[in-house]
């Protein structure tokens, strides 16, 4: 198993002010990653401590195997980079942008023309100075620049900022693509549906310290959820007492239920009275999110 991104006990401060503390964090090479959290959460400084631009106040960073800091040099030529704000050459045409970010990190940018196709940046659209460029044209620009040269590692704050839906999906199909060619994606994203879609693994980082790494089906499953079932005929009292129920009340032939992991024994059981009608939402990552944030706050 190749560690492409090793954290230990990274920590960064701002003087008093923390932005991460003591984080540990692995991701495994060919995995596409996602890492969320709460605006102010630390996610940015995160990115910018794997990436080189910051230096840790204690602990360390690995990435491909070496020192983020003390390599940044060399790691920037295996890495693709988009920030959540691009910092675009406004005055350079989109076309000299790309030809420039090529040489600057001294690679053939052999995926340039399919990603111009599939993203629907035009020649006419490159010749044109960035400073002419919509939001989502820039977007875009940033996210051919930021692949183009088919880096192992590809680290992405927001990446779908600023575009149409079309274009999100066409961003996602490459990432996948990609994925299984056996790069590396690591995307911070405050679009959950777009994370629950499209990652395998999870990290959820509160307060400047990730709280949980998990895979996204895993996560699901230990997810608490409600049931609802209506029973086609009064039957006697049913077997409820389950690992999967964990609490349940009845009211004539409505059962409410909570319920998490395996629900086949308890389907089993119900099947005995048989269902008239059946209400269980799948449970969301948005909702898991939002679990664990709400812990840090005080709740339950």
């Amino acid at each position: 198993m190749a560690w492409v991104i090793q954290c230990e006990r990274l920590t960064k401060l701002y003087g008093p002010v923390v932005g991460v503390k003591d984080l540990d964090l692995q991701v495994v090479e060919g995995t596409f990653f996602g890492f969320l959290g709460p605006n102010g959460a630390g996610k940015t400084t995160t990115i910018r401590l794997l990436m080189g631009f910051l230096r840790p106040t204690a602990g360390k960073a690995l990435v491909l195997g070496r020192d983020a800091w003390n390599e940044k040099v060399f790691l920037k030529r295996e890495m693709g980079f988009l920030p959540d704000y691009p910092g675009l050459y406004d005055s350079l045409s989109g076309r000299d942008l790309l030809d420039y970010m090529a040489r600057l990190q001294r690679q053939r940018p052999v995926l340039q023309r399919e990603l111009l196709e599939r993203l629907e940046l035009s020649e006419r659209d490159l010749a044109r100075q960035i400073r002419g460029y919509s939001r989502g044209m820039r977007q875009k620009l940033a996210l051919v620049q930021a692949l183009q040269c088919d880096p192992n590692l590809i680290i992405m704050d927001e990446p779908s900022e600023g575009l149409d839906p079309l274009m999100q999906k066409a961003l996602f199909e490459v990432l996948r693509e990609l994925q299984v060619k056996g790069r590396t994606i690591f995307m911070s994203s405050h679009v959950l549906s777009e994370v629950e879609r499209w990652c395998q693994r999870v990290a959820i980082i509160r307060q400047g310290s990730v709280v949980v790494v998990e895979d996204v089906a895993t996560l699901r499953t230990n997810k608490v959820r409600n049931m609802e079932v209506v029973l086609s005929r009064d039957a006697p009292e049913l077997n409820l007492d389950l690992p999967c129920v964990l609490s349940a009340e009845r009211n004539g032939r409505t059962l409410h239920m909570k319920v998490r992991g395996d629900i086949n024994p308890l389907l089993q059981e119900l099947s005995k009275a048989g269902v008239e009608d059946m209400v269980y939402e799948p449970a969301r990552l948005e909702d898991i999110f939002m679990e664990y944030y709400a812990r840090g706050q005080g709740g339950h």
